[in-house]
């Protein structure tokens, strides 16, 4: 413990030398923007500025990346709060609650909420990383596709095992965001499936961004836009203050939220060392689990600072916890780890277990500034929040053409293909007429994240095992996480077993009496 303590020692004074502090900050506030534009994200914005680390030292190259990372997981947030439109999938679950909450003029809440949970679950992870890094690896190393399946399994059952929710509708938005996740080629034969008509757009599969944005962009523009004329034209935005009281009042008001703050953080940090799990799975997970949790889960989805505080806490968490098996396996944990990967490769560092003893003042230098960027993102969040309540003022007139141009470079830019923008078009359509029907979009939007990686898990588990699905319950991690989401799903139907066979008891009574 005493020796990791003066390591992590060194390791501050290596990351507050005057050029990695420039460097941190830097980074943290071009990550704040580009996690703040849609489609953009950490990947992208990882590997766009990667050429610049070429004129800085190989520490400072890597600590400056990683500063994108943290900024770009706290700056998702800003759009999904402020317009409604998800700056990175891994902010998607911040929709939720977030943008109820700004519509409500209470963004100066959700803002500081997702900045402080941001904060608090960066802060967690980071010291989860410097004092278990080796044994949480060694557990994550263990998992195979059965262990995989089950955490995906279980994250399902966290959306069909609430409480409060019409669950036909819950199962049917699952069912069609899994058929939309299958679309593409098959991950075993290779060939095409569900392309309508050999439309060759669709050869590559729905890109998850494309979803999200129509969804929750544009079918929210949409909504406001009805919302609006129904008010005669009034902006339901104009609300939104911000003060140093609110802000403080509004601190004071997220402790109670300190066991929502905890689970996102140790779950989120969990599932991010999970190799090629990502933080997006992360968020949808502890935000259901947040729901699970609540003595009012019906508020989700209406306002709720818990939805806005679970999966801020753990898309921070997570992307901490995919450095882990990066440095200490050599096993990227997410798609910007393995950008970051790449980069230390380039610049002559070794990832893997030796790293640690051949790199000391690196590695040590890395985990500090850690805890320097996740400060620094707080601080430059916190001092933004009037400059993201200033686009909220806006006339609708004038925001929602921005919204729609944002939505369509969005959608444009991951895959840079014309028929992606379509697509989002259409989405958009779809998430409007689920709102009205009163459709749940959120399970449709878990379904279509974690599908690529339960089919694959699923269908690898079989082949091990001759077709067993046994196989599940046989291992020591997959059975008791298969147990808890069995029960889970089973819970919708305790309840009205319960009155059936409490109200046939009564009946018999009557009629005996």
């Amino acid at each position: 413990m005493m020796e990791i303590i003066s390591l992590l020692g060194h390791g501050f004074v290596v990351a507050l030398q005057p050029l990695n502090l420039v460097l941190i900050i830097v980074g943290c506030a071009f990550g704040l923007f580009i996690g703040a534009m849609p489609g953009l994200g950490s990947v992208n914005g990882v590997a766009i500025l990667l050429p610049l680390t070429f004129l800085v030292p190989p520490d400072g190259a890597i600590i400056f990346l990683c500063a994108i990372y943290y900024g770009a997981m706290y700056g998702g947030a800003i759009s999904s709060i402020m317009l409604g439109i998800p700056g990175a999938s891994t902010a998607v679950a911040t929709t939720f609650d977030g943008r109820p909450l700004a519509k409500q003029g209470l963004a100066d809440k959700a803002l500081t909420a997702a900045a402080v949970a941001s904060f608090v679950g960066g802060s967690i992870s980071v010291v989860l990383f410097t004092f278990f890094a080796p044994p949480l690896a060694h557990i994550a190393l263990t998992f195979g596709s059965q262990e995989t399946f089950a955490l995906m399994l279980l994250a399902f059952a966290t959306f069909v095992g609430l409480g409060g929710d019409d669950i036909a509708k819950t199962i049917f938005s699952i069912c069609i965001g899994l058929v939309l996740a299958a679309v593409g080629l098959d991950i075993i034969t290779g060939r095409p499936r569900l392309i309508f008509g050999d439309i060759s757009g669709f050869m590559h599969g729905i890109n998850f961004l494309v979803l999200a944005i129509g969804i929750y962009g544009i079918g929210e523009m949409l909504w406001t836009v009805e919302e609006n004329a129904k008010a005669g034209g009034k902006s339901m935005l104009s609300e939104a203050v911000i003060t140093v009281d609110r802000i403080k009042n509004n601190v004071i008001e997220l402790m109670g939220t300190w066991k929502t703050m905890l689970m996102g953080s140790l779950l989120g940090y969990f599932v991010g060392i999970l190799p090629a799990a990502g933080a997006t799975p992360g968020s949808l997970m502890a935000y259901g689990f947040a729901k699970q949790m609540s003595k009012h889960p019906e508020t989700f989805g209406k306002g709720n600072i818990e939805g806005v505080v679970a999966p801020e806490t753990a898309n921070n968490a997570a992307s901490t916890g995919s450095m882990l098996p990066m440095m200490t396996l050599g096993i990227p944990g997410s798609p910007t780890t393995a950008i970051l990967l790449g980069g230390m490769v380039i610049w002559g560092l070794e990832p893997g277990p030796r790293l640690f003893t051949s790199n000391p003042d690196f590695v040590w230098g890395l985990i500090a500034s850690l805890y320097v960027a996740n400060l620094f993102a707080l601080i430059l969040n916190i001092l933004f929040i009037p400059a993201f309540i200033w686009v909220l003022k806006m006339p609708f007139t004038i925001l929602a053409p921005i919204i729609l141009t944002l939505c369509l470079v969005g959608g444009y830019a991951p895959t840079q293909d014309m028929h992606d923008v379509w697509l989002m078009l259409i989405f958009g359509l779809v998430g409007y007429l689920m709102r009205k029907l009163d459709y749940p979009v959120a399970p449709a939007v878990l379904a279509i994240v974690l599908g690529p990686l339960t089919e694959p898990a699923l269908r690898q588990s079989l082949l091990i095992s001759g077709g067993d699905p046994m196989t599940f319950f046989y291992r020591p991690y997959s059975g008791p996480i298969m147990v808890i989401a069995l029960i889970l799903l089973l819970l919708p139907a305790l309840p009205p077993l319960y009155r059936m066979v409490t109200g046939s008891g009564k009946k018999k009574a009557s009629d005996s009496a």
